[in-house]
């Protein structure tokens, strides 16, 4: 197997990464500098983006792609030319919060029309514990004919990647790799170490390496559920939250963790992969799925708290128009899988309230697509009346505005303008002083 790391380096052999998405795109990108690329997804649209230099993902470095050596494909047998494989496809789950495996099974069944014997195969998306090698491994197996451990070898790394994240990349985050036997595992590493200059940590086994990336998440999860429910509570008590967690911040102890939205394809995603296969062994979970309950429910819980904010200022529900500003589902990224601001989309419905949608970074077409709504973009605004405004995501070019900024988005008869700052990036006392009704979680 060493063999073929050094075959990589001569460029004798052929790295293939399947999925050109967040994860995908810069992992394939990093790789083309140390080894022959092929980067494969059965979106043929995406596929000619890449293939022009344009990452509608912004992931990825401006001229980085016409520099670099990826072979862009959407053609299956591309895939025989490649020895080491590496999948990196979503994991979303159902309308029932159930995973969701098809893009999963689907890229595995197309590598497996076209793996060959003494492959390596390593996946990088997020899965339960035990998946890989239950549910990937035995579809490796049939649709190829070979034999796992004998004819091929799998190997797990799971994908760290922050989308729209400058600072935190693939290669200042270590890596976790593991694989089916130490040999695998220590090729997998020494093929990651080419990329990755924060080093690799290999972990016991896939299990252990699958068990600790949706662990990362799940931490993360049920802390941020703690600080929405603190938020929910405090507002019952007429208690600013964000003066509450300054001053509790001043312990060193203390976890630097904000009350938000929280949505996107790993936070607001990764614990049911956790839960449902717990639920498989007969325990259900009580922290983790409270957690996301909470979580998905603040955009409704937000939708609510603005209503109750526009009758205080006396403007008519009924009619009213609100504008949200961000849709992705985290800032300064065009991300916008599994958003939570549609939720408060939604439920403003419900009240008969007409919503605008502003984005500087959303991908258009996707929302038009995944939710059926249009989002516009700045200069489009004072095109509508607002009754009061939404900050939902902040986005680098809404950091820097101040109330005179977002005057000129009401309507001019406002006697109060509502202004609800979700993520609290502003200063509360400036905007009450100017008049604002201010309103942050």
């Amino acid at each position: 197997m060493n063999n073929l790391y050094d075959q990589l380096l001569r460029r004798e052999k052929k790295l293939c990464v399947i999925g050109m998405g967040y994860v995908g795109l810069p992992i394939a990108v990093s790789f083309s500098r140390h080894v022959d690329v092929i980067g494969f997804d059965i979106n043929q649209d995406k596929i000619s983006h890449l293939k022009a230099g344009v990452d509608v993902t912004g992931e990825v470095e401006e001229g980085a792609l016409k520099d670099c050596r990826v072979c862009f494909t959407a053609d299956e047998e591309k895939l025989s030319e490649a020895d080491f494989f590496i999948i990196a496809v979503p994991t979303p789950v159902d309308e029932d919060k159930n995973p969701d495996l098809a893009p999963l099974t689907s890229a595995s069944t197309i590598l497996a029309r076209h793996l060959k014997q003494k492959n390596i195969v390593v996946y990088e998306s997020t899965v339960y514990p035990g998946l890989t090698e239950e549910v990937c491994v035995p579809i490796l197996e049939k649709r190829s004919g070979l034999v796992y451990k004998k004819d091929f070898k799998v190997g797990y790394s799971p994908e760290r990647i922050n989308p729209g994240d400058k600072v935190h990349r693939l290669e200042n985050i270590v890596k976790i790799v593991s694989g089916c036997d130490e040999e695998t595992k220590e090729l997998v590493a020494s093929v990651y170490e080419l990329v990755v200059e924060a080093g690799v940590f290999r972990a016991e086994s896939i299990r252990v390496a699958e068990a600790a990336k949706v662990i990362e998440n799940s931490q993360r999860d049920i802390n941020i559920a703690f600080m929405n429910e603190l938020s929910i509570i405090f507002h019952k008590m007429g208690i600013d939250t964000k003066a509450v967690l300054e001053a509790a911040s001043t312990k060193w102890n203390f976890l630097d963790f904000k009350p938000g939205l929280v949505g996107g394809h790993c936070i607001g995603i990764d614990p049911y992969y956790l839960t449902y296969q717990a639920q498989k062994l007969g325990y259900h979970s009580e922290v983790i799925l409270s957690g996301r309950r909470i979580n998905d429910n603040m955009g409704q819980y937000i939708a609510r708290c603005i209503v109750k904010k526009l009758i205080e200022a006396d403007v008519l529900i009924k009619g009213a128009v609100i504008g949200i500003f961000g849709f992705t589902f985290k800032e300064n990224c065009p991300d916008i899988r599994n958003t939570k601001v549609i939720d408060i989309v939604r439920e403003l419905e419900e009240y008969q309230v007409r919503t605008v949608l502003v984005d500087p970074k959303a991908d258009v077409p996707m929302a038009k697509s995944l939710y059926g709504v249009e989002v516009i973009k700045m200069e489009q605004v004072k095109e509508h009346s607002l009754d009061g405004i939404v900050l939902a995501v902040s986005h680098q070019e809404f950091l820097d505005y101040k109330p005179e900024d977002w005057n000129k988005y009401y309507k001019e008869e406002l006697s109060r303008k509502l202004l609800a700052d979700i993520k609290g990036i502003y200063n509360k006392t400036e905007y009450e002083e100017k008049g604002y009704s201010y309103w942050r979680l």
